[in-house]
């Protein structure tokens, strides 16, 4: 008979610095300063405060390395000595470096980044740009697969794209044709897959792809799309309403 190998206890002097504890839980060796994503901080040992975006006294540090004001309610700044643990509902979480480098990730599975990284809001809906050298920490639904372009992918498996141009919407002839695709288009009636729909890319780089079609977070895509609002006229946001009636209308039957 196997004897099972114990749980290891940690303390604030054996936990892993600057790395994972298990696959689903990353601790930060914080000596300064850190952005993390609110409610992804599970314990901390130390001295640790936490503080908004709209405190005084990160008004430098926000006004140098946080330009996203979507999703400025969604992190705070993590600030003192001592070691934070981070977690995502018990996702894989893994930490990453970048080097002079630019990253374009879901907004819902990046967890953390130091002040060394540049944050911004992507072109694409639901996803943040960091650019500059340093560390962040992100989740993922499963193991994370790098893979080189030309590539489509499954847009819910799209983790991110790392040093490559910005993806293209590829949608298959079947979804295109008949009076069904015409509905979807502009109704966006039925379900949207991974084999009608994907992401394209092309030119050099890498792509980040999640083994799972399970995506952390839906909200920051409505984030986005309720950024736009303000860009809309009267008969932009008439056109809107009638639009949304229309979609509301089809899924209730």
């Amino acid at each position: 008979m196997t004897t099972p190998t114990p749980t290891p206890t940690y303390n604030a002097m054996t936990l892993p610095s600057n790395d994972n504890v298990n696959p689903y839980c990353f601790s930060v060796d914080l000596n300064g300063q850190w952005f993390t994503q609110k409610g992804k901080m599970i314990a901390y040992y130390g001295r640790i405060r936490f503080e908004a975006l709209s405190a005084g006294p990160l008004d430098a540090l926000v006004a140098a390395n946080f330009h996203s004001p979507l999703y400025a309610h969604d992190w705070i700044v993590a600030s003192g000595q001592g070691r934070l643990l981070l977690a995502d509902r018990g996702f894989d979480v893994n930490s990453y470096d970048l080097d002079d480098g630019n990253l374009t990730i879901r907004a819902g599975n990046l967890l953390a980044f130091e002040p060394g990284l540049e944050l911004k809001q992507s072109i694409i809906p639901g996803f943040l740009t960091l650019i500059g050298t340093g560390r962040f920490v992100a989740a993922s639904n499963g193991p994370v697969h790098f893979v080189e372009p030309p590539i489509r992918v499954d847009p819910q498996a799209l983790l991110g794209w790392a040093d490559c141009p910005s993806p293209c919407h590829h949608y298959d002839h079947s979804y295109m044709r008949g009076v069904l695709g015409a509905a979807r288009m502009m109704f966006g009636v039925g379900g949207t897959s991974g084999e009608e729909h994907q992401f394209d890319f092309t030119g050099q780089g890498t792509v980040l792809m999640q083994s799972s079609e399970v995506v952390a977070d839906e909200d920051t895509l409505l984030r986005d799309l309720e950024g736009q609002v303000g860009l809309l006229g009267v008969g932009g946001l008439q056109r809107l309403h009638r639009t949304i009636g229309q979609r509301l209308a089809a899924e209730r039957q």
